[in-house]
């Protein structure tokens, strides 16, 4: 038997295990739940009720330190650049030359690719710093409390600001814009609108396929910030309900620890690649846009 077979066999042991000892002292007894409700995680309590829409709230809280990450990143970033690179540089060059050159340049001619890169690199680091950070436990949850030294404070939690759909959809109204701005400078308002009609098309087919690609534009909208709001809410809900919020809600102690290696599994997943995958389609997808714009034909 090979050590990798062991160790994977000891795992197991300990798991079942554990699972034998939790039901001795537990039971299969079910308890209500009348306390925890998973909703809460997300649930934007305003914090400072400031003047206006601008109340503070988590949320805020999650886009001040992903902003602050991206400026203080590139500002840490170029101001220590050397003629012979360290590890850190290297990385950084690594992301700075795969974003230019892939995500950027195979969308866009040189020059447009010099004009939005900086735009479409500080897009991905702000999305992939507001993902990251969402995987982080911060004293946030103020339904829940944890009391030390006779002061209640808010129970640690996961939370994401994308995981709130204003906020991928504030980002892809911006680059919905910012495509449709470039387009109409560059072909002019009717040159735009007609450039979304096939080449070759003329007559009256052209009406309804007008009309479709239209309607495909704006579902930009939807492709942008769906898709990375889905996947950051849904990845989130899967780890509370793993981790334990399950076992609570159905008042099964030992489904907790059924459950929450998976939790483990799936927490480690969404850190090591949801994340950064996103922040990667979010980018590449805007290149896409702001290069078909100007294309010269459909």
């Amino acid at each position: 038997m090979t050590k990798s077979r062991k160790i994977l066999l000891a795992i197991a042991a300990i798991y079942f295990i554990s699972i034998f000892v939790v039901i001795l002292i537990f039971g299969f007894t079910r308890r209500d739940n009348e306390e925890f409700q998973p909703q809460n995680e997300f649930k934007l309590d305003t914090w400072i009720d400031l003047p206006g829409p601008l109340d503070f709230n988590k949320g805020v809280l999650y886009l001040l330190i992903a902003g602050i990450l991206t400026i203080g990143t590139a500002v840490w970033v170029a101001r220590r650049m050397q003629a012979r690179p360290n590890r850190v540089q290297t990385a950084v060059e690594t992301v700075y030359a795969f974003i230019r050159d892939d995500v950027t340049g195979g969308s866009m001619d040189d020059a447009m690719a010099r004009k939005w890169f900086p735009f479409l690199l500080t897009l991905f680091l702000f999305i992939w710093f507001s993902n990251l950070i969402g995987y982080i436990p911060l004293p946030t949850n103020t339904h829940e409390t944890i009391e030390i030294a006779g002061v209640d404070f808010p129970a640690f939690a996961i939370y994401a600001a994308t995981a709130n759909i204003s906020i991928p959809l504030v980002l892809a109204l911006v680059v919905f814009v910012s495509f449709t701005v470039e387009g109409i400078r560059a072909k002019g308002p009717i040159g735009y609108a007609k450039s979304l009609i096939p080449e070759g098309v003329s007559g009256a087919g052209a009406i309804p396929l007008f009309i479709l690609e239209l309607v495909s534009n704006v579902m930009r909208l939807l492709s942008l910030s769906v898709r990375l709001f889905a996947n950051i809410l849904a990845g989130h809900l899967i780890i509370l309900f793993m981790s334990g919020g399950l076992a609570v809600l159905l008042g099964l102690e030992v489904l907790g620890v059924l459950t929450l290696p998976f939790g483990v599994i799936l927490f480690l997943f969404e850190l090591g690649l949801v994340a950064t995958l996103q922040a990667f389609i979010f980018a590449t997808l805007s290149a896409i846009y702001l290069g078909g714009a100007v294309a010269e034909s459909h």
